[in-house]
């Protein structure tokens, strides 16, 4: 039998109450399948780790990690410790010296989920969108100094290296290939960042000599929000920046009907460290311990691991159990206009899987 080590790292806010419900579904899986096993250890880093010990994780955690073959993590962030200390001190934190750095995050609308675009049904919109998620905006290069004087001067540098840029590309090209459209949109912001943007235009076009099969096109970020909304059949595989990725994609979640339906996996392509698979919702504090939280994006994040892990069959199994439980309306959890609760989604999702006839 094949088996599979799981790192699972709840987090903060809904993070453990979907990473719970996403793993119950993984049990069923590996039952339904019977060719493989799934060994997980549960992590307790977050805010409440925090809390006690004055650190996100422990020093060396991101190490810890490496001898899995996943990560499987929830939401980090909390309102009552600053941002920037959640997220370096964790996400980033793992991220980074894992060289996670393809952030793939599909959208699509699921079978009983309306769009809040009126034009469009479904079909109009599938994408896929890749993010540079090692550096950019997110390098974490800059600092303040002269604090609270009125001198004071803070910078975030965007680091952009060559070999970076390269790498992104590249693995964006091969997605937009191996989807059957062959269609890649490169997002930049060259015409004022006239220096990183551009050369992401200059590599973007060298790059795309290799793949000749593969149409592709420019769009400048802000006029992207605009194709999104107006145009989605006219997209298809999408690659931007660390930031602008990370913006265009909750924007993509909200226009397929909600952010907790949305998933997202932090790879590392060449498989040389483990890579990280996470619902984007967030922490959802608002609603934490209610009981209400969607774990169909946790559901969506666990089929991409699977299939990560080479369970293939398996994963499109728990897909086509998420599509009949979303077919239900009666199934939609508040996000989503309904009343469902995250246990009765979760019952519905595993019932969909035992009784799978394929």
């Amino acid at each position: 039998m094949r088996s599979h080590r799981i790192a699972a790292i709840g987090g903060d806010g809904i993070g453990p109450e979907v990473i719970e419900a996403g793993l119950e579904a993984l049990r069923v899986c590996a039952e339904r399948d019977g060719g493989f096993e799934l060994k997980v250890e549960h992590f307790d880093w977050g805010s409440d780790y925090y809390r006690r010990h004055g650190v996100m994780m422990p020093e060396g955690g991101a190490d810890r990690l490496r001898s899995f073959d996943a990560i499987y993590f929830g939401a980090v962030g909390a309102p009552d410790i600053p941002d920037h200390l959640t997220l370096w001190g964790l996400r980033l934190a793992i991220c980074q010296p894992l060289d996670q750095y393809a952030n793939v995050r599909p959208t699509r609308i699921l079978p009983g989920i309306t769009s809040p675009l009126r034009a469009v049904s479904g079909p109009e919109l599938d994408w896929v969108i890749v993010r540079e998620n090692s550096e950019g905006e997110y390098a974490g290069v800059g600092g303040r100094v002269h604090r609270g004087l009125p001198e004071e001067v803070a910078t975030d540098v965007s680091m952009f290296t060559r070999a970076g840029v390269l790498r992104i590309m590249r693995y964006a090209f091969r997605l937009a290939q191996s989807r059957p459209r062959k269609l890649l949109t490169v997002v930049t912001k060259s015409n004022a960042q006239r220096h990183a943007m551009v050369m992401w235009d200059e590599i973007a076009a060298e790059v795309a000599a290799e793949f000749p099969d593969v149409s592709w096109d420019k769009m400048l970020v802000d006029a992207m929000t605009m194709r999104m909304t107006l145009r989605p059949q006219t997209l298809d595989t999408i690659v931007a920046t660390n930031l602008h990725a990370d913006i265009l994609s909750d924007l993509a979640a909200a226009l397929a009907g909600s952010l907790g339906i949305a998933p997202t996996a932090n790879l590392n392509p060449e498989r040389r460290t483990p890579s990280m698979f996470e619902p984007i919702h967030g922490s959802g504090f608002d609603i934490t311990g209610k009981g209400i939280a969607n774990p169909v994006g946790a559901f969506w994040t666990a089929s991409m691991m699977l299939e990560h892990l080479g369970e293939r069959p398996a994963a499109e199994r728990l897909m086509r159990a998420v599509e009949r439980v979303t077919a239900d309306p009666g199934l939609h959890t508040p996000d989503l206009g309904g009343t469902a609760t995250t246990r009765q989604v979760t019952e519905a999702v595993c019932d969909a899987l035992r009784g799978a006839n394929d």
